[in-house]
């Protein structure tokens, strides 16, 4: 099966909650690589994922973030939620800022697939100059939409942006 069908079959055509986290560090934002999300079947995103039942969104983010990036983070104040609408897919996500407490920056996995068939390609800070470089199909919309990190980190309040 394709990544893309996997992501389909997995998350597709159903409303999912979502936490996520904005992690800067030396002027660079933190960005998960996915492939079989998006438009093109590539995406970049800042790490987080799905809620577990029983689990505080702080403590879903702590762990999403371990299992991405490896990191060990603090998750401070809740910025704003954005409803992520590109079908199949459709999630309310609740941006964090986190900050980095420990452990080391690596390619972590999504514990929901299958080794072999991984949607996580790479981890990395990156400079606002080089996310914007990116094909724009192949951002978050929230990166997008946003002209700097000063820019993503104002925001507050509800967004949803058409595709």
């Amino acid at each position: 099966m394709d990544l893309v069908k996997q992501v389909e079959k997995q998350y597709g055509h159903r409303l999912r909650l979502r936490v996520c986290g904005i992690c800067i560090e030396n002027e660079k934002l933190l960005l998960v690589h996915h492939k079989g999300v998006g438009p093109e079947g590539e995406l970049w995103s800042p790490p987080g994922g799905g809620m577990e039942y029983g689990s505080t969104a702080p403590d879903n983010l702590k762990r999403e973030f371990l299992e991405e990036t490896g990191l060990v983070v603090a998750v401070e104040e809740q910025i704003f939620v954005h409803e992520y609408l590109e079908p199949p897919l459709h999630a309310f996500e609740i941006f964090y800022i986190v900050k980095v407490m420990g452990g080391t920056l690596y390619t972590g996995y999504d514990p929901e697939s299958e080794r072999e068939a991984q949607l996580i390609q790479h981890v990395s800070f990156i400079s606002w100059e080089e996310i914007k470089q990116k094909p724009p199909a192949h951002l978050h919309q929230i990166l997008k939409h946003s002209s700097s990190l000063q820019d993503l980190l104002c925001r507050r309040g509800y967004y949803k942006f058409s595709v």
